[in-house]
């Protein structure tokens, strides 16, 4: 199933960029180049994110493991509640939004508990 999915990301990919060409086709080539560029930077920033995303999850799928070896709530409330004014912090620094850096980390603490639930369950 892997390589179709691959498959139909990279077709998705494909029309996305057939549609950012119709659309930047009334722009000089020295505008185009900047842009393409610019979305080069863009495309590899988001791979990046993609495997740093993963090789999290490797981390807490351990976690996970630990805590339903030994009888642990999946969750950890005051962990994540440090986390989420660390996190809000290193985005302030960064001229992030911190709201933001917070709703992307629930996002994933919510994901990360569900793989922590599923690992207990299946025990």
């Amino acid at each position: 199933m892997r390589p179709r999915r691959r498959a139909s990301h990279l077709l998705f990919g494909s029309l996305i960029r057939m549609s950012d060409a119709m659309s930047d086709s009334h722009m000089d080539e020295s505008v185009r180049a900047d842009l393409a560029s610019i979305r080069q930077s863009i495309d590899n920033i988001d791979a990046a994110l993609i495997n740093l995303l993963a090789e999290r999850f490797k981390f807490t799928q351990k976690v996970g493991e630990l805590k339903a070896a030994h009888g642990l709530s999946p969750s950890d409330p005051e962990r994540e509640a440090r986390q989420v004014a660390r996190l809000r912090a290193l985005a302030e620094e960064a001229d992030l939004d911190p709201a933001f850096a917070e709703k992307w980390f629930n996002f994933v603490v919510s994901e990360v508990i569900r793989h922590h639930v599923r690992i207990a369950e299946e025990g």
